[in-house]
């Protein structure tokens, strides 16, 4: 049976396909902003065609189904998602628009013109009944139910569509908050009903509050897709597992995901950290900052000690989202990331994207702004027939009309323009590298880059350059680099329980308790799947912090049984935990836990990827042609190899350009690039001494001895 994968992008949407021997086959198809579902069944029909199958029978042959969208983070961004009513405790309606009196996080604390915050829920839609809850779950006032009606009610008749139920101290007693759900589920309908305790049953109520607005607001978007692409599939004979790819790094079920819609956030550039860590972690080693630059952003995610960052300290936009997330930081600068002159008569790139309807000019589907993919053609780097294999044909005369309209602007020739947007692109992706590091207390040239996206290999090397990096990783999945990702993510959920405590004073027998539930409702999640206790693997951690302290540090539990012992070393390791992320500890200070955690995870089958034949220390034998490219202001004819008759071993030294089938790898000149078993290229700034260590042919993921699905 074979296993599929599927990326929707905002300007491709990525299908790579593991068949039966091992083997992965890689697939694009432009993302269809009108109907996401139609993207996926073109890129699944693509696949189809290539094993010489109608797409009926393909699907017959797919086991699992592993699917990553951008849909719920580009319905919030964009403010295209439901018109959402909150019906919450009395007297606090505006909990989620004082937001703990924090400024919006990207702005300057000098800029006094910020507009102040804009709720998703309006506060005419905010309704507050009686009920009120002690921190400890006892109820002091009991649920009017009679006013949650009237409420549900009223905003039904105002054209609510998607409601949020938030109460205080819900996450300790669940009774109101599930008792106003049955409730409102009669006026709106089940699917329509999000609470807070279901969505993140923590406590801080801004956090929850606002988490749960964000997933009410997406919710009808997201559900409304998922029916469509659940019946289009069934339609063409899909029986296999369809398999959501979450915010955190992990995969679920359709059917867990329909209530919780804001764990799709991010849900496609989760998966990249996982890629870097599975593809170049054995050879690279493991601090690795991720890169992947598709059409429409660039994301990083800087990986220390073989660790993908997680955060519960997420905006998105202007909304807290305090899931727990892959920490994987984005900006808008992709292929399709549109060149303007703003008004001070400065050269800018992004946020702004082409897309993929209608495209860089150089698409020819009459759009004239120049882009990041325009100025690489003018520039020679990518190629005008063969790019996505030929299946998409640029126009260089329109790349070059639409780069001199900027060019006339800055007085400039039309190569001049192409080279200052392709180098103001890299410092804005530089500038983010940088800055993301730097908040870690972390020194950019002590990593591996590790790259991504159909145009991460065009700009990797100048940003390694740029950033004094020694070593560029670019995978053979590179193109589908988070699709990739998605096949090596583990089935799982995380889980949490908020208990506020001095460390001293914790009772063992109570968060021995609270493990136990979340281990029973784990078991009860993964039953209808025929997963069994033995097949699940637990981890349970704490967010601790000393007494005084605003953020909090997830520490490591230790053992099955939760004893004082056990508990007691947790403070250990949070000095431990503190020392190492901020160079300082207290452990004079008493520490205090407040939420306990439960992961659950099911291991992934494991795979191999197929090897390519040695072709010795040389690549010459597979230039195809020559281009003439610009460099630094220097135009060069330019070898162009052909990335599929390549073989392992093989040595390229820059200035050249590899032509791969679904992306292009730019090696600018002082860089040398090896080809290493599994076509992987790890590009070398000339000099670094680390020369010949990508042959060794260790690159592998999750591998079984015989390579085969498991």
């Amino acid at each position: 049976m074979k296993r599929v994968s599927i990326d929707v992008g905002g300007t491709f949407t990525d299908c790579l396909v593991l068949d039966e021997q091992g083997r992965l086959r890689e697939f694009k198809s432009p993302t269809t902003p009108a109907d996401p579902v139609m993207g996926v069944l073109d890129s699944l029909g693509k696949a189809a065609s290539a094993f010489s199958q109608p797409l009926n029978s393909f699907l017959e042959q797919v086991e699992i189904l592993i699917h990553g969208t951008t849909l719920a983070i580009n319905t919030l961004l964009t403010g295209r998602g439901a018109k959402t009513g909150m019906i919450t405790t009395m007297n606090f309606r505006d909990v989620i628009e004082m937001r703990r009196g924090l400024r919006d996080q990207d702005v300057s604390m000098f800029d006094v013109f910020v507009p102040p915050y804009d709720p998703l829920v309006q506060r005419r839609w905010r309704i507050g009944v009686p009920e009120r809850v002690r921190y400890n779950g006892e109820v002091i006032i009991p649920l009017d139910e009679k006013a949650v009606r009237e409420a549900a009610e009223k905003l039904k008749a105002e054209g609510i569509t998607s409601l949020a139920v938030c109460f205080l101290y819900s996450f300790v007693n669940t009774a109101h908050e599930k008792r106003a759900a049955e409730i409102c589920s009669e006026v709106f309908g089940s699917d329509r009903v999000t609470t807070s305790h279901e969505i993140l049953p923590v406590w801080r109520e801004f956090e929850r509050f606002s988490t749960t607005a964000v997933s009410a607001y997406v919710q009808p978007v997201v559900a409304d897709y998922l029916g469509r692409l659940e019946s289009r599939l069934k339609e063409e004979r899909f029986g296999g597992s369809l398999l959501m790819m979450l915010a955190n790094g992990l995969v679920q079920t359709v059917e867990q995901c329909r209530g919780r819609a804001v764990y799709l956030l991010g849900s496609g550039p989760a998966a990249a950290p996982s890629a870097a860590l599975n593809l170049s972690a054995p050879i690279m080693g493991k601090d690795l900052i991720s890169v992947d630059m598709g059409g429409t952003s660039f994301d990083i995610c800087a990986i220390r000690r073989g660790e993908i960052p997680m955060t519960t300290e997420s905006w998105v936009g202007n909304h807290r989202v305090a899931i727990k997330m892959v920490d994987v930081h984005s900006i808008g600068a992709g292929g399709g990331s549109i060149a303007w002159i703003d008004s001070l008569g400065l050269l800018r790139v992004g946020p702004q994207s082409a897309g993929a309807d209608p495209g860089p000019a150089c698409y020819g589907h009459g759009s004239t702004e120049p882009t990041v993919t325009d100025a690489d053609l003018v520039l020679g780097y990518v190629p005008a027939d063969y790019f996505l294999g030929g299946s998409i044909p640029l126009s260089d005369e329109s790349a070059r009309h639409a780069v001199d309209s900027v060019a006339k602007q800055l007085d400039m020739t039309t190569e001049e323009a192409g080279q200052a947007i392709f180098e103001t692109v890299n410092a804005h992706m530089a500038d983010l590298i940088t800055e993301v590091c730097t908040r870690r207390g972390l020194d950019v040239r002590d990593f591996t880059m590790v790259v991504g996206g159909g145009a991460g290999p065009v700009h990797a090397a100048f940003l390694a350059e740029q950033l004094g990096i020694g070593t560029v990783f670019v995978p053979s999945v590179a193109a589908l680099y988070s699709a990739f990702g998605m096949l090596s993510m583990d089935l799982g959920r995380d889980f949490a329980r908020s208990h506020v405590s001095r460390v001293d004073r914790v009772d063992p027998e109570l968060v021995a308790t609270l493990y136990k539930e979340m281990e029973e409702q784990a078991l009860s999640e993964f039953a209808p799947l025929g997963i069994g206790r033995e097949q699940i693997n637990f981890s349970r951690t704490a967010e601790m912090r000393y007494i005084g302290q605003f953020h909090e540090v997830e520490v490591p539990i230790s053992g099955e049984d939760t004893t004082a012992s056990t508990l007691q070393k947790a403070v250990e390791t949070l000095h431990e935990r503190h020392q190492d992320l901020y160079s300082f500890a207290m452990p004079w200070m008493p520490a205090q836990f407040l939420t306990f955690r439960l992961l659950a995870t099911v291991a992934r089958a494991p795979f191999e990827l197929q090897r390519l034949e040695s072709s010795g220390s040389e690549g010459d034998g597979s230039i195809k042609r020559t281009r003439r490219c610009l460099w630094k202001g220097r135009e060069l004819e330019t070898p162009i190899y052909d990335g599929d008759s390549i073989g392992a071993g093989a040595m390229i030294t820059g200035p050249a350009i590899i032509e791969e089938r679904t992306t292009t790898v730019v090696i600018p000149e002082g860089f040398t690039c090896l080809v290493d078993d599994f076509r992987n290229y790890v590009l070398r700034k000339a000099g670094t001494g680390q020369e010949g260590i990508a042959g060794s042919g260790n690159a592998r993921s999750g591998i079984s001895g015989e390579g085969e699905l498991r």
